[in-house]
């Protein structure tokens, strides 16, 4: 089996930083009321500034999903690699531009390059490393020579206050339901837009740094826990169901097509099955051992969740300290599938990286609770 190279990374974030005080000025305000969540939520995030594809004041879309990940993938070209050589392109995203066709497709078509194999991985914050998993899997077994991963999110286009009018005109029963209101406002002030790519190939770099994948393991626990985080339906009673059940009307009415948390289900969780559980199986599957990380790359949506994580590294033996944490959530904000790429691109472009360190990267997603381990050596 052959060996796997991260070769380039490159991310590419929509227009102008977002500061706190202006978000509104991007998103709107829903049935014309400043949130009362707002504050609340961006205290305890911890997010200081994040990027939207939305113009100021219009809600109008200057990029769409597709156009971030191309911006991102042209990035990648240089004297050692062009575009017209590559084999596979893979795609993650929570927030296509479209349902059909996928977004991998849309983004190749952006490109408009060459016949090549195309995949897109669906999902939340793992379907970026699910693609890119596919193209290591791809490399490691000889099918390709090279291959591009991404991870992107138009998050803000969800978000912006025009999709909840219907819903708003009802703001009566709203305020009589605060935590479904607070479900739906709370990750308008979580979210937010961009793009990371990868260029992965089966040899490393001659005259500068690379790194090898060593594994990459992901582990969903859907079969034991509840939806937790989701778009397109709503949950009844215990049971998730899917906006195809309900008229056009409706799906206006309920705003079916935003994106709504379970805060409660996920602070109660979210540690113990995307930490605990799998690090415990992942520890007895490889020999790796806490002195050997000298990187870690946690992607958590919220500074909230900080000392929980190191909390449950803490309980399964495995206590990394915050020295060798590396992460940009404050400046970036929470990009979703792209939140990964965006990281490692920052650190990888750094010249802090040295030969033979390795990097453990941490991705979990709510959606019904899956969670990804990855481990990266400098070469």
């Amino acid at each position: 089996m052959n060996n796997v190279y991260i070769n380039n990374i490159q991310k590419f974030m929509p227009n102008e930083p977002v500061f706190n005080e202006e978000i509104e000025d991007y998103l709107g305000c829903i049935g014309g009321k400043k949130s009362k969540a707002r504050k609340i939520v961006l205290r305890s995030n911890g997010i200081k500034r994040r990027f939207y594809v939305l113009e100021k004041g219009t809600q109008k879309a200057l990029f769409s999903n597709a156009s971030l990940t191309a911006n991102a993938i042209r990035k990648l070209e240089n004297d050692n690699f062009k575009l017209d050589e590559l084999e596979c392109l893979s795609c993650g995203t929570t927030s296509p531009d479209q349902f059909m066709p996928n977004h991998a497709l849309m983004v190749h078509g952006e490109l408009k390059l060459h016949p090549l194999e195309v995949l897109s991985a669906s999902g939340i914050c793992l379907s970026g490393v699910n693609a890119l998993k596919y193209v290591y899997y791809a490399l490691k077994c000889g099918e390709i020579k090279s291959g591009i991963s991404t991870g992107s999110e138009a998050a803000s286009l969800i978000l912006s206050a025009k999709n909840f009018e219907e819903e708003s005109k009802n703001l009566i029963e709203l305020e009589q339901n605060p935590q479904l209101a607070f479900e739906k406002d709370f990750l308008r002030w979580m979210l937010s837009d961009g793009a990371g790519a990868m260029l992965l190939q089966d040899k490393p770099n001659e005259n500068s740094i690379s790194l090898r994948i060593d594994w990459i393991d992901t582990l969903s626990y859907a079969g034991e826990m509840p939806v937790c985080m989701y778009s397109g339906g709503e949950v009844k009673d215990n049971t998730f169901i899917g906006w195809k059940n309900y008229s056009q009307d409706e799906i206006m009415e309920k705003s079916l097509l935003s994106v709504a948390q379970d805060v409660k289900l996920l602070n109660e969780n979210i540690v113990e099955y995307t930490v605990v559980k799998p690090l415990r199986k992942i520890l007895k599957k490889r020999d790796i051992k806490v002195d050997q990380i000298d990187y870690f790359l946690p992607h958590y949506s919220s500074e909230f969740f900080k000392d929980k994580l190191y909390a449950g590294l803490k309980e399964v033996g495995f206590e990394i300290p915050f020295e060798k944490w590396f992460t940009n959530l404050t400046q970036f904000g929470n990009t979703g599938s792209a939140s990964i790429y965006i990281i490692l691109e920052e650190l990888f472009s750094s010249g802090k990286l040295k030969k033979g360190e390795k990097l453990l990267c941490y991705i979990p997603e709510s959606g019904r609770f899956s969670t990804a381990f990855m481990l990266l050596e400098v070469v």
